[in-house]
């Protein structure tokens, strides 16, 4: 499969989560790595960013809930290309009613070859890592190949059947207007 690069500037998009029993673990670290992380851009999901900010004293970008949606708006910023790196303390022995979007979150980070640190011992590594504070390029699949597939039972490709779809719905929403 063909490569792409996707540029992190010297100065981060870190998306820091943790769950309810591991939010004093990550206040903790964040506050003893408070001027390693103080001129990065930082994003939180709800609770976790309202007590960062407090506790740090410096900006925090904050999201939804993580049940709320904000497992799911990190993804997202992930694969915008908003999100350099994430830093999500889980509780592996607590189930949570939002698992399912706890393991998209981790899926988008690793289809977008995306650092990530589930514990303090890794975000130690992480955030003490000399490409920290420099440039650094990760590599993605390109997925155009991807995205171009034939779809399985048709003659179509996924491209040329998103643009059929959304041709129809075009239409139809031209004849339900007329109809008015």
């Amino acid at each position: 499969m063909i490569q792409k690069r996707i540029a992190m500037g010297k100065n981060k998009k870190i998306a820091l989560v943790a769950h309810d029993r591991k939010k004093r673990d990550l206040v903790e670290w964040a506050k003893f790595n408070r001027d390693l992380l103080a001129h990065h851009k930082v994003f939180a999901t709800g609770t976790t960013g309202t007590l960062l900010e407090k506790e740090l004293g410096f900006p925090i970008i904050k999201l939804q809930s993580g049940p709320l949606g904000g497992d799911q708006q990190i993804g997202s910023k992930i694969v915008d290309g908003d999100i350099d790196f994430l830093i999500f303390f889980w509780d592996p022995l607590e189930p949570q009613p939002h698992d399912p979007d706890v393991k998209a979150l981790l899926r988008m980070a690793v289809v977008w070859n995306v650092p990530v640190a589930c514990d303090r011992s890794s975000a130690d590594f992480m955030i003490s890592s000399p490409l920290m504070d420099s440039k650094y390029e990760r590599i993605v699949p390109d997925y155009e190949e991807y995205r171009g597939r034939t779809i399985p039972g048709t003659e179509s490709t996924a491209v040329e059947r998103a643009a059929e779809l959304e041709n129809e719905k075009t239409i139809a929403t031209a004849r339900a207007a007329q109809k008015r």
